[in-house]
């Protein structure tokens, strides 16, 4: 397995990014104490929406290179049936769209939309678009006399081959950047389901916290003279924690995914590390600015049998010590906990490695690997996986 490692420590200021049902800022038990904890898909959102905001803008991606994720699917196609001219009405429309996605075995609820999120390459929406145009009359039999699409059964069972094979290709493109990485899980249609190459490990803090509450309130602007009561009031949960996070990618699985295109499977292993270095959950954001880059980056490329977690470092939670900070000493630990996992299961194969690290930490065990830049970083990843790729 070639693999592709990414191991971060982040202090974050007092925030909330990362909420549970109660507003809560999230956590976790770990080591027999509480941790704060950011979820893997709070990771992941930022970093799809830093793909589409940013590196399309830097021309690192193409827009048509990334998937949209949707249970609008329906709404989405029926627009653009509308817009072609090609249909009478929106309710013609999403009659002849129920019948194909029905026919692919992804239900329509009544409310129009799908049973779950799913995926779906922004190119293949448009092209399954055309295709529903140029095969209207085929669909429009294998609807009711009643103008409803059939049940998801019937239409399934009566969908004809000839359709089947026009519209599934759209449902088996994996070739869109953050659907190859993230995957895409469709109950009822295993040929569907794509295994996403990129693995992100719920985020927690090296050291035990406790949440804290912000009482605030606010100024109504129009408020009489007389009246110096407060226009609102209330109170809000935040932490602040020095975070471990983790990610890997399976080069070899997101080539699969990117249909051997090794140019693009270089262009998105690059645009997700400087995504998942670069973005934060955002949650409570415009309250707490916590905007705070990590402090120690490490990616280490190589052939390996299994990928490394390196969290089980803060079993016994980090504090701060005389004349060395939290990050400071959280850095050491992890560096002397990769060193012993290196030692006991022995070096990846090819292993290449790179390290930022701008705490008050010196390294020892790592010292070989730092750079100086988050660029370098970057820099050296593309010739190794270009390398890599020619190999």
């Amino acid at each position: 397995m070639n693999l592709l490692e990414i191991h971060l420590l982040q202090n974050v200021v007092p925030s909330n990014l990362n909420r549970d049902d109660t507003g809560s800022p999230k956590d976790a038990i770990f080591g027999g104490m509480r941790r704060a904890r950011l979820s893997s898909q709070a990771q992941k959102r930022p970093a799809r929406v830093y793909f589409k905001k940013v590196l399309t803008k830097t021309g690192l991606l193409k827009p048509e290179e990334l998937a949209i994720r949707t249970r609008r699917l329906q709404e989405t196609l029926s627009r653009e049936l509308l817009e072609k001219g090609s249909v009478c009405s929106e309710g013609e429309a999403k009659e002849l769209v129920a019948a194909v996605l029905n026919g692919l075995g992804l239900k329509v609820k009544k409310d129009g939309k799908l049973e779950y999120l799913l995926f779906f390459k922004e190119e293949a929406i448009h092209e399954m678009a055309k295709e529903i145009e140029a095969n209207r009359d085929a669909i429009r039999k294998i609807t009711t006399k009643s103008g409803k699409s059939r049940s998801k059964k019937e239409a399934k069972a009566s969908f004809p081959t000839e359709l089947k094979k026009t519209f599934e290709p759209f449902l088996l493109d994996k070739r869109a950047v953050d659907l190859a990485l993230f995957g895409r899980m469709v109950a009822d249609r295993a040929e569907f389901k794509v295994d996403g190459a990129c693995q992100v490990a719920h985020a927690i803090s090296t050291h035990r916290v406790e949440r804290e509450f912000d009482f605030y309130t606010a100024v109504d602007d129009l408020n009489p003279s007389e009246d110096a009561g407060a226009g609102m009031m209330g109170d809000i949960e935040f932490l602040s924690a020095c975070f471990y996070r983790y990610a890997d990618i399976n080069l070899d699985e997101l080539l699969e995914n990117l249909g051997g295109d090794k140019e693009l499977m270089i262009r998105s292993s690059l645009a997700f590390i400087e995504a998942f270095v670069k973005t934060l959950p955002t949650g409570k954001q415009n309250s707490f600015a916590a905007h705070n880059p990590p402090d120690f980056i490490a990616v280490r490329l190589s052939t390996t049998d299994a990928p490394r977690n390196l969290a089980n470092a803060f079993i016994e939670p980090i504090s701060a010590t005389q004349g060395k900070d939290l990050m400071a000493n959280s850095v050491k630990r992890l560096e002397k906990y990769w060193k012993t996992i290196d030692m006991a299961y022995g070096s990846p194969d090819r292993q290449k490695t790179w390290v930022l690290n701008i705490s008050r930490a010196d390294l020892e065990f790592l010292a070989d690997y730092n750079c100086t830049r988050f660029q370098d970083i970057l820099s050296g990843v593309e010739v190794a996986l270009q390398e890599y790729a020619g190999g």
